[in-house]
């Protein structure tokens, strides 16, 4: 049988395939449940216990640590499939695996030599916390984002963290956070108290009952709307010092420690589109081809205007996969085909050209299924709105377009996150 997952991630190892099944399991499920979580707005809180019991939650944990032990190849094609069935939990899942990263990188810096023999303790410790506590099926919120905003960075950090007596006290407010009010555990990216630079970046393990935390109001999304994303905000909230990572730089230097695309798994954010697109596309083929003329009894896919949308449909698809097999080739390969900075200049032309054309594909499929399929709750109204989400997600793909070129013209990138004061 091909897994859903083998459609984007070509060659699948044994172990590959028997990750990418438990994948294709919960995909009725999802599917079931997409148009009613799209409705509501609301994250299903039942996808969590789904997916833990699938022990999804610890897809990409190494094994020591008690996870399924896989990569970003199983990452990108688990987010893929789930793309194709619920977009809202394929974008939710993506962000608790980030959480991961926060894990994994820290160790690869501290193998690399980044860390002297006094921080590599606490950096190992709190790596394999993440790591341990994700493969036993804790839930992770990865809040990063905020509505300040950095000329020079993708991502700006107000929030601050004071220290206080056995830990630290955090103030600020996270714009944007999947699995808002679902997730058990916040992984959050805040600004030690009296810092200026990146440097002063630390992470954080927030309990979402613990005092001070209180959900935003509920987003009112044009699509992905059922990811819970409206984020969080934190008032004095006590975090003890053995659930922080506050070596000072330890958050830049782990992301060093990144081949490519953001902090090592963006890609994979990209294929929850690609298979949103993907299953837009069928949608609407199908539809196509059964339906017929009335006067000629032919499919209506055969009228020449048709050809032409279902034509520029495909060219859209194939890029998108394109650009994706490729950047997985660029980070996953061993030894590395590209320097660094060249994977990392391809990223930010492809996430967009990705996210373009997957929106693509569904104004086809709007303009070619007609005003019957035009409903809003339909595969194609949800799976255009969704894909326009796509379109603003991270950076735009203007903002991706000008950095390349700054790499290419001025041998110069733009950084990925900057601490700021409001």
């Amino acid at each position: 049988m091909t897994l859903t997952g083998e459609r984007l991630v070509e060659n699948m190892t044994e172990a590959e395939r028997e990750r990418a099944g438990r994948v294709e399991k919960v995909l009725p499920a999802l599917r079931e449940a997409a148009a009613r979580a799209d409705a509501e707005a609301a994250f299903p809180a039942g996808h969590v216990t789904l997916l833990r019991d699938a022990g999804l939650l610890g897809l990409v944990v190494p094994e020591e640590h008690g996870g399924l032990g896989g990569g970003l190849r199983d990452l990108a094609a688990a987010t893929y499939a789930m793309g194709g069935a619920c977009p809202s939990t394929a974008l939710s899942y993506f962000f608790h695996n980030t959480s991961a990263s926060r894990g994994l990188l820290p160790l690869e810096a501290i193998e690399a030599g980044l860390f002297t023999a006094e921080e590599a303790g606490p950096v190992r410790a709190f790596a394999e916390k993440v790591l341990t506590r994700m493969a036993a099926g804790t839930w992770m919120a990865n809040f990063a984002s905020e509505e300040v905003k950095s000329s020079s960075a993708n991502i700006a950090i107000a929030t601050t963290a004071a220290p206080a007596e056995g830990g630290w006290t955090l103030n600020g407010v996270k714009s944007f956070g999947c699995a808002t009010g679902v997730a058990d555990t916040y992984l959050v990216t805040a600004r030690l108290d009296g810092t200026t630079g990146a440097d002063g970046l630390a992470m954080f393990l927030v309990p979402r009952e613990a005092e001070g935390v209180a959900s935003r109001t509920p987003w009112n999304g044009l699509g992905m709307r059922a990811s819970n994303n409206h984020g969080i905000t934190l008032t004095d909230v006590f975090v003890p010092a053995e659930e922080a990572l506050t070596v000072p730089g330890a958050f830049m230097r782990m992301l060093t420690m990144s081949r490519g695309s953001f902090v090592g798994n963006q890609l994979a954010i990209s294929a929850c589109y690609l298979g949103t697109a993907q299953s837009v596309y069928d949608f609407a083929l199908d539809r196509l081809t059964r339906a017929k003329f009335a006067d000629s009894g032919r499919p209506i896919a055969s009228s020449p205007m048709h050809q032409v949308i279902i034509g520029e449909m495909s060219e859209r698809l194939e890029t998108g996969y394109l650009w994706i097999r490729r950047q997985l080739q660029l980070e996953t390969c061993e030894p590395p085909l590209l320097p660094k900075r060249d994977v990392y200049r391809q990223w930010r032309i492809a996430k967009g050209d990705i996210a373009e054309s997957c929106y693509q594909v569904a104004l086809g499929a709007f303009k070619a299924c007609g005003t019957s399929a035009a409903t809003l709750d339909g595969v194609i109204g949800r799976g255009m709105r969704d894909l326009a989400m796509g379109l603003v997600m991270t950076f735009p793909a203007e903002r991706g377009r000008l950095e390349a070129a700054q790499v290419i013209t001025e041998a110069r990138e733009n950084d990925l996150f900057a601490s700021v004061q409001k």
